[in-house]
């Protein structure tokens, strides 16, 4: 698995602008529209936004870093690599846990960059290193979801193009239809039943509670815990399976 995952890093460094890219827009997201909304935002009640926004801008950090992973995969296949590795002696589950662990590793780092900057817009975890340690856990599960997800389906389409085409049509949705930018307090109906059904809500807002919240309510984490580690499982599960009917092929 390691030597899976140090091959797709340091294709990574060999090409910076695949880790400057993904990190680069979230964190004109934080900078930006942080600075631009953030008045609007004190008015409706939330003090500094840039804390209430920072969850939000992480988990679209993880997605960018997941996405990139299934890129790697179209590059390994146009070079040959990816169909040396098929008839290599190895287990197939290191393969796939050498992929998704490596965009798992980039999402911390480029996550770690966004926790610096905030500190400069006065964001503090407030509820301490026990907080900490949950945020740790939720943003790994939600990598390594997103990761296997991204991974199985560039499995599954022919090229990059498609590829890139259809997660901007998965991941822009789920993004913005998710309490990434704001409270979900004010709205109702249609909208909020679609909100409250997308997991990106769920790891969000607890995300949020554990950076905002000084007190830790451990019966609203620990349900989102248990959600991610089901898809973690069905996310794993589905891109080993879409690897072993590549080797059919």
């Amino acid at each position: 698995m390691l030597n899976f995952m140090w091959r797709n890093m340091k294709w990574r460094c060999q090409n910076p602008i695949s880790i400057l890219i993904p990190v680069l827009q979230p964190f004109i997201w934080l900078v930006l529209y942080s600075t631009v909304a953030g008045q609007t935002m004190q008015d409706k009640g939330i003090g500094n936004y840039t804390a209430f926004i920072l969850p939000g801008i992480m988990v679209l950090v993880i997605l960018a870093s997941s996405c990139s992973g299934g890129i790697i995969n179209f590059i390994t296949k146009s070079n040959g690599s990816f169909y040396r590795i098929l008839i290599a002696p190895v287990k197939r589950t290191s393969i796939v846990l050498g992929q998704m662990m490596e965009s798992v590793v980039l999402s911390f780092i480029e996550v770690a960059i966004l926790c610096i900057t905030g500190l400069f817009f006065s964001v503090r975890i407030e509820s301490g290193i026990v907080g900490i340690i949950l945020m740790i856990i939720l943003i790994f599960m939600t990598a390594f979801f997103m990761s296997g997800l991204c991974y199985a389906i560039s499995l599954i389409l022919p090229n990059e193009i498609i590829y890139e085409t259809i997660m901007n049509a998965i991941v822009l949705p789920i993004f913005f239809l998710s309490s990434a930018l704001f409270s979900i307090d004010n709205i109702s109906g249609g909208l909020l039943i679609a909100v409250k059904l997308n997991p990106l809500t769920h790891v969000i807002n607890a995300l949020r509670s554990l950076i905002m919240g000084r007190t830790i309510i451990f019966m609203d984490i620990l349900p989102v815990i248990i959600l991610f580690v089901i898809m973690c499982i069905i996310s794993f599960a589905f891109a080993l399976k879409r690897l072993k009917m590549q080797t059919i092929n």
